[in-house]
């Protein structure tokens, strides 16, 4: 049996890749690994605010060597077009509010990572960008939280009636 801090561990990797984030990896730790929800939440939230500060070094320290990378340069473009089209509207009508709100909202490209790019393109002040930044997060943690947790109920309700009604229905079928 896997003890329950080694189960947590791909809740943390989740959190920590762009591709997931929170939002794959509260859902895997509730449903797949059966964790109790309030401590995958708030694993699976940490996890992915200590991506904010990774970000904020890589963009000010490591981006400007890789530059001269044409396949770094391809991709980063890519991703650059992505955060403004967006985050942009988000932040350039409402700031640090906006900021907020496009993390919180848990949609696909809305996360940490994007958010992080977007203020370091916009020039936002460090500590008030994560600070928005990781109240969105944690926002988004609640959302997807109690969707899962809710969304699995439904399923297991749904699933426990119809298999009822099927196995009643099949019984006065053959009566």
């Amino acid at each position: 049996m896997v003890s329950e801090q080694a189960a947590l561990i791909p809740v943390i990797v989740l959190s920590m890749l762009p591709v997931s984030e929170l939002r794959g990896a509260i859902p895997y730790g509730i449903i797949v690994s059966r964790l109790d929800y309030p401590v995958v939440y708030l694993v699976a939230v940490v996890a992915n605010i200590l991506v904010i500060p990774i970000n904020f070094f890589f963009f000010d320290f490591v981006h400007k060597h890789l530059t001269r990378f044409r396949i770094y340069e391809r991709v980063f473009g890519h991703f650059v077009k992505t955060a403004k089209k967006r985050a942009g509207p988000h932040v350039s009508k409402f700031g640090y509010i906006g900021l907020l709100t496009f993390v919180a909202i848990p949609l696909p490209i809305t996360g940490a990572y994007t958010a992080t790019m977007a203020a370091w393109l916009f020039g936002m002040e460090r500590k008030k960008s994560f600070i928005a930044i990781s109240a969105g997060v944690a926002l988004a943690g609640i959302i997807v939280t109690v969707l899962t947790v809710t969304g699995v109920g439904a399923v297991l309700f749904i699933s426990e009636n119809t298999g009822e009604k099927i196995v009643n229905a099949l019984g006065n079928l053959f009566s």
